[in-house]
């Protein structure tokens, strides 16, 4: 009892308990949506959006430069502010240019591949996830936990009621029920924003920051746009290739079936994994400058992580099909192909991407990239497979079984450094 008490009363629980809590909400609230929005509408409609978010996913990387991963690790308030500021300029600019070129693309090459409906909507949606990425970074720094909670709950919230009202039947037809699923998340996402911009006041933060402390934070933290954005870049691009690639010579149904089942299967492990990836980050990063153990606290949370996610990955395993069948209506049952072939994936990357910090924090960013590199050439030869034999099913076999080897590999160097570093300490 008293155990239970200590727990209860530590920072690390409450903070625990605000981020999972706001996430579980937030994602809860998307994945009860998708009861509905399955209803109202197609395989093809949901087809679309994944290959509309599958380009934000990847471009996304870019506009930030990844600068808002270094906000935790900056020496000062003063610091963190400055390189704050550096992504959100960096972020401004590259949307601009995203603009442009989709503007480009849209009128002047009407049969072009980057002509989508939904192109106009990219930049936009860039450019409020960029701002979002690096308020939720400063606002990790300074343990406000429970404000990042409340905006993702804001965002999913506004969003999941624009879909519903995009789908609406008498919508059926027009130009905004088949942009309805993305225009919602858009306005989500920009719903998100309001929230950081109103407390950000509160922060106290300097506002003097020069041009010149932006300059000495960019060559300060230039690993980050070195080999942290190229590494998720290419990790982003080669994960959305079915979506990017295999897109442009399967059906559109059947890539929104395959949609389905990566939605059904990372949104519940995502619920948990930006949550602690964001906690653990702060604790771990905080530990390790002042050169205190941490391998207790990454065993436990391996530990927990599996024991309590290993039966319902197997229910889901066994019963994938059914499930989805009965939640979302009988034409979804055929995700059941695909859930079976990500779960062991996924199993695996509940726990590596949670730990993917580490790299940040002891400075391996150039080792990680080379895991990424290998993944990428996988994943293209799963893609080619698929394409060369026609057979999509078999492209997404091949496509899970290469993240699982790599995550396999990621997840014991990650074990690795954490060894090293102890090693070290002592």
């Amino acid at each position: 009892m008293q155990l239970i008490q200590t727990i209860r009363k530590s920072t690390f629980f409450k903070d625990g308990v605000a981020l999972i809590g706001g996430n579980v909400w937030a994602q809860g609230i998307a994945f009860a949506a998708y009861l509905v929005l399955a209803r109202l509408y197609t395989p093809e409609d949901f087809g679309l959006y994944n290959i509309f978010y599958s380009y934000i996913e990847v471009l996304i990387i870019v506009s930030t430069c990844k600068y808002e991963m270094s906000v935790v690790l900056a020496d000062n308030d003063r610091e963190a502010v400055a390189v704050s500021r550096l992504a959100l300029r960096i972020n401004t600019i590259v949307s601009c240019v995203i603009l442009t070129f989709s503007l480009v693309c849209y009128f002047l090459f009407p049969f072009s591949v980057f002509n989508y409906s939904f192109s106009i909507l990219i930049a936009p949606m860039v450019f409020f996830c960029g701002t979002s990425r690096v308020y939720a970074a400063l606002f990790n720094r300074f343990r406000q936990f429970g404000q990042i909670a409340f905006s993702e709950v804001a965002g999913a919230t506004t969003g999941v009621v624009a879909k519903v009202l995009f789908g609406l039947p008498r919508l059926a037809g027009l130009a905004i029920h088949s942009l309805g699923l993305s225009l919602g998340t858009v306005l989500g996402r920009a719903a998100s924003n309001i929230n950081y911009l109103i407390r950000k006041r509160k922060l106290h933060l300097p506002r003097d920051i020069s041009g010149a402390e932006c300059g000495a934070v960019a060559r300060k933290f230039r690993n980050f746009p070195l080999f942290t954005m190229p590494k998720d870049l290419i990790n982003s691009f080669s994960y959305n290739l079915p979506f990017l690639w295999l897109a442009l010579y399967f059906d559109k149904a059947e890539v929104g079936l395959f949609g389905m089942a990566l939605t059904c299967t990372f949104r519940p492990i995502n619920i948990f994994n930006s949550a602690f990836e964001r906690l653990m980050y702060v604790r771990v990063a905080e530990k390790v400058r002042t050169r205190q153990t941490i391998k207790s606290d990454i065993l436990r949370f391996f530990k927990i992580v599996n024991l309590v996610a290993f039966p319902l990955f197997v229910v889901a395993f066994l019963f994938g099909d059914t499930i989805l069948g009965f939640l979302f209506g009988g034409q979804w049952s055929e995700c059941g192909y695909y859930i079976r072939c990500l779960l062991p994936w996924v199993f695996v990357m509940l726990t590596s991407t949670s730990l993917m910090f580490l790299s940040n924090v002891f400075s391996r960013q150039r080792t990680e990239f080379g895991f990424y590199i290998a993944l990428l050439l996988l994943r293209i030869v799963a893609v080619l497979a698929g394409i060369y034999s026609g057979d999509f099913r078999l492209a997404i076999l091949f496509f899970s079984l290469a993240g699982l080897a790599v995550s396999v590999a990621l997840l014991a160097w990650y074990l690795h450094l954490v060894n090293r570093y102890e090693n070290s300490a002592e």
